[in-house]
């Protein structure tokens, strides 16, 4: 049986700033992976694609704060840089 995907390890060499501000990318970051598995099966962001981001951003946190969808669209750049999608 196959490990969980550590998305705490996978940010560690991106993440940047205040000790506040990584903890939120890693929380949002754990979000966002949590609701691409239930919708997508696909827990590893090296296999999500284009449209899983735009799936998230579009009908998964469409009903939040326009300062929230900001947020997460911060921690998605960072997943798309670290794995160079987008």
């Amino acid at each position: 049986m196959s490990k969980p995907f550590d998305m705490e390890l996978f940010l560690a060499g991106v993440l940047t700033g205040s000790h506040a501000t990584r903890q939120r990318h890693l929380r949002q970051a754990k979000a966002i992976q949590a609701a691409m598995s239930n919708r997508w099966h696909r827990d590893n962001p090296w296999t999500w694609q284009r449209k899983h981001f735009n799936w998230f951003l579009n009908h998964h946190i469409r009903e939040r704060s326009k300062a929230t969808q900001y947020r997460y669209r911060l921690t998605l750049e960072i997943i798309s840089s670290r794995t160079e999608k987008l």
